[in-house]
């Protein structure tokens, strides 16, 4: 962690929705006028669309079914924690983008499925912002999260995730049904050993519960709404946190446990402004303190 260049992680799997939240975090930066340079998880993937589909192949051939992007052996892990160390020392750093589609693909100039070349962030930046798979991940060689100031989890309830994940994947990659639920079932275990500890560690999760039934998710026609949604807001420490204020803000909230708040799932916008706005401004303070 750092006084002086703080840095703040999203992290959820693939579908979990943190690319939705970046935004809501872009809009507070806009409104407080803060600087931040950002890291896109899939920057730090090891291998472009093509090699990772030849290693997968590779991997299946030699016994591993399970090999994938949620696992560190698909990632650049000492790179990404190297980043981390030396912003959070100097707030400065690299990174460089992952082309997912042809839109990115006429914006960066490079063919879809590889990445740009790296490159230096912008000088004097507030803060450096992560979203991805891995803002929060401690393994036995690596640990990311002892970087991180601020860790934010994003995580609905798993078959609302492969809703979301089976829709984007058919809609945006052309994958069939078929074809997402054969990558599901290869991420698994990376799943559970990698993904799921990280929500341990991050200091507020947002998990959507859906209130209408999603029991097959691999039929579901549509993805489940913010009005047809929960919103289970966990703090790892409730210390500090005003919960009377967040309850008479949000209309139709209340607390489920001593550190847990449910809000309708269409205030989510609302509830992320409430809770984190004073915790970057903190960030920010403590910023201006030590310079």
């Amino acid at each position: 962690m750092s006084e002086r260049h703080p840095i703040i992680a999203i992290t959820g799997s693939s579908g979990a929705g943190t690319t939705s939240v970046k935004t809501i975090f872009e809009q507070i930066f806009r409104r407080e006028g803060i600087k931040a340079a950002y890291i896109e998880g899939d920057a730090f993937h090891r291998y472009d669309r093509a090699t990772m589909k030849a290693k997968v192949a590779e991997q299946a051939a030699a016994g591993n079914q399970h090999f994938s992007h949620f696992g560190p052996d698909a990632n650049l892990h000492a790179e990404l924690e190297q980043v981390l160390r030396d912003y959070g020392e100097t707030g400065q750093g690299r990174t460089r983008h992952y082309v997912h589609d042809p839109i990115e693909e006429q914006k960066y100039g490079v063919p879809q499925g590889t990445f740009t070349a790296w490159e230096t962030f912008p000088e004097d930046t507030d803060l450096l912002f992560y979203e991805g798979l891995h803002g929060a991940i401690v393994t036995d060689h690596h640990n990311i999260a002892q970087y991180v100031d601020l860790k934010i989890g994003v995580v609905p309830v798993i078959n609302l995730e492969w809703i979301q994940k089976i829709h984007r994947d058919k809609a945006t990659r052309g994958y069939t049904t078929e074809a997402v639920a054969d990558t599901i079932l290869r991420r698994m275990p990376d799943y559970v050993n990698y993904i799921c500890p990280q929500f341990a560690e991050t200091d507020v999760n947002f998990q959507r519960v859906p209130t209408v039934d999603t029991s097959n998710p691999f039929v579901a026609r549509w993805i489940p709404t913010p009005d047809e949604s929960m919103l289970v807001i966990r703090f790892k420490s409730p210390r500090g946190i005003d919960f009377p204020y967040l309850l008479s803000m949000i209309h139709g909230s209340f607390m489920s446990r001593a550190n847990s708040v449910v809000v309708p799932g269409n205030k989510l916008d609302l509830a992320m402004q409430l809770i984190l706005t004073p915790k970057i401004l903190r960030l920010m303070d403590r910023k201006k303190r030590a310079l």
